[in-house]
């Protein structure tokens, strides 16, 4: 009951901020609030039909994601857009820190400014999360603020629908500004948590806890990229997979993509 009470009061606490564009001393600028509780974490998915190996995937589908299983986080804050073209070239301004090569001279492409900034590694972004006060989400933290306290498969709900988010059959073919799919919110009120950028998360790409499964895919130099992103194909069956909250990609972190990003988090 007690648990009940602090997820209901932290949710209302969230949502009213969200309306009233409050921030407070106890909410960073920029950022929401994600309140203490447990979350269902991965998937218990079987793909008895044998869809990824006809699609060419490397790795059984969804064996990374188990087991499924409820986990206690503490209150964190997460930002509430992915960080954008323009709050980066600050971020390099200052710091001297090398820019994405399709900046050329160090600008920023017209137009593009509020877009999210892309072809950074994984070290770029981590840079650039401490020189912000803050860091890197955790697989945990990430997927929490993406799919809420009761496990949705996706940021809206449990049904893929296209038009919810910038994803591969939206015909964009680009990053768009932040912000621009207000029905694809999660329930915390954080945008773009899938698609139009995929984003850097703090862990390297290992099996969960609980998870025998072997997979020689497993490597300590692979950090994970969560949320999907304008780029795919494959039809929208393939689309209700791989845009999933809880599916995982993963890179050499000193890689830089073009579909690439982060947003950061910060402890409470």
């Amino acid at each position: 009951m007690i648990e009940g009470f602090r997820h209901r009061y932290y949710m209302a606490f969230t949502l009213g901020c969200a309306l009233l564009g409050c921030s407070g001393p106890s909410v960073p600028e920029g950022m929401v609030v994600i309140p203490a509780g447990s979350f269902v974490m991965g998937s218990d998915k079987v793909d008895t039909e044998g869809v990824g190996a006809q699609m060419g995937m490397i790795r059984p589908m969804y064996q990374d994601e188990h087991p499924q299983r409820k986990i206690d986080l503490p209150r964190f804050f997460m930002d509430r857009f992915e960080v954008t073209q323009a709050r980066y070239k600050i971020f390099t301004d200052q710091t001297g820190s090398r820019t994405p090569p399709v900046w050329k001279n160090g600008a920023i492409p017209s137009g593009r400014e509020n877009h999210p900034v892309t072809f950074v590694s994984w070290y770029d972004a981590t840079q650039y999360c401490r020189w912000a006060g803050k860091r890197l989400p955790t697989e945990l933290e990430w997927e929490k603020a993406a799919r809420g306290p009761d496990g949705l498969e996706y940021p809206w709900g449990n049904n893929y629908e296209a038009g919810r988010a910038n994803t591969g059959d939206s015909d964009i073919n680009d990053t768009v500004p932040v912000g621009r799919f207000e029905s694809g919110k999660s329930p915390y009120g954080l945008y773009d948590m899938v698609g139009n950028a995929g984003e850097w998360v703090e862990d390297t790409y290992q099996p969960y806890p609980g998870n025998s499964e072997p997979s020689p895919l497993y490597a300590e130099r692979l950090k994970v990229i969560r949320g999907g992103s304008w780029g795919g194909g494959g039809g929208h069956y393939a689309m209700s997979i791989f845009y999933r909250a809880a599916h995982r990609l993963f890179a050499d972190p000193l890689d830089r993509f073009p579909d690439t990003g982060f947003r950061c988090a910060k402890s409470a």
